[in-house]
């Protein structure tokens, strides 16, 4: 069934929108589940997050994925195996010890919770995922009675109809395929293009609220067992969140954000080149008497 194979629904557009939240920036960023302040990446620098593949589908309906099969299921075994002489490490001489660490808490979830320009993008990527689930169900319907209308006449046609019949039943399911697929796509790149603005701006956002306060290391609350208000930093860093970044630019329905023309090459262009100073008149030397 169609309906089982589309997977995009509301709750998932949330979670292809929280999927990539500041933690993830800051663990490709610096390694981990912390990042250190004072590191502001330049603007326009953060990485692009890996394309989502959709889930693959179980033969007997229209699926909703790209290539391949089934995504692997649980880590392969440990290899044994016996591994060559290590090296030998030279003594490491005495460097600068490092500062004390005074830390610093944040919420990734909470920030996004109340943040103005992730709860209008998630409004809208909502709306298309539901709008594909409704399309897809209407398609269902129609391959499903077009199904029913061949097998009560099937009887009557000759092998030559049955083929005709079932290769266009054949190429309808495919377009289906197709479109759907397509659609889903679209919709999953344009929640990573909303996240990837969320989160450059938030890490940097982050890192100046942490400068501010004289903290030197920012952990995941997820990460944390336990803390006070005292280090949390999530209030502060969503009210100059929401000042700084009070929208985002979400592509345009059915367009992929790799097929748009980046926001800011004309003003950016515009200022590479300068215009020239207006030609100023040729000095004159004075007339001798």
């Amino acid at each position: 069934m169609i309906q089982k194979h589309i997977k995009y629904t509301g709750a998932a557009v949330a979670l292809a929108l929280a999927l990539t939240p500041l933690a993830a920036t800051a663990q490709q960023s610096q390694g981990g589940d912390w990042f250190v302040p004072g590191q502001v990446k330049p603007s326009g620098t953060s990485a692009p997050h890996p394309a989502q593949r959709p889930a693959a589908i179980p033969s007997g309906g229209i699926p909703m994925g790209g290539e391949g099969g089934a995504e692997p299921s649980g880590n392969p075994p440990p290899l044994q195996v016996q591994l060559p002489p290590a090296p030998e490490i030279p003594p490491i001489p005495k460097g600068q010890a490092t500062p004390a660490a005074i830390v610093g808490i944040l919420s990734v979830p909470d920030v996004l919770r109340v943040s103005t320009a992730y709860q209008v993008a998630y409004k809208e990527l909502n709306a298309r995922g539901q709008k594909l689930n409704e399309d897809a169900q209407k398609e269902q319907a129609a391959l499903r009675d077009l199904g029913q209308a061949f097998a009560a006449e099937r009887a009557k046609l000759s092998p030559e109809q049955i083929r005709t019949k079932e290769k266009e039943i054949q190429e309808r399911a495919t377009e289906a395929q197709r479109k759907f697929g397509e659609r889903n796509r679209i919709i999953q790149e344009a929640g990573q293009y909303v996240m990837m603005q969320i989160n450059r701006t938030m890490e940097q956002v982050a890192q100046q609220v942490a400068l501010s306060r004289g903290v030197n290391l920012v952990l995941n609350r997820a990460q944390i067992l336990g803390t006070t208000a005292d280090f949390d930093l999530t209030p502060a860093v969503v009210e100059v969140l929401n000042k700084a970044l009070p929208s985002v630019v979400v592509p345009p329905d059915g367009i992929s954000p790799m097929a748009m023309k980046p926001p800011a090459a004309a003003s950016s262009a515009a200022t590479a080149t300068p215009a020239k100073p207006p030609a100023t008149a040729a000095k004159q030397h004075p007339q001798k008497p």
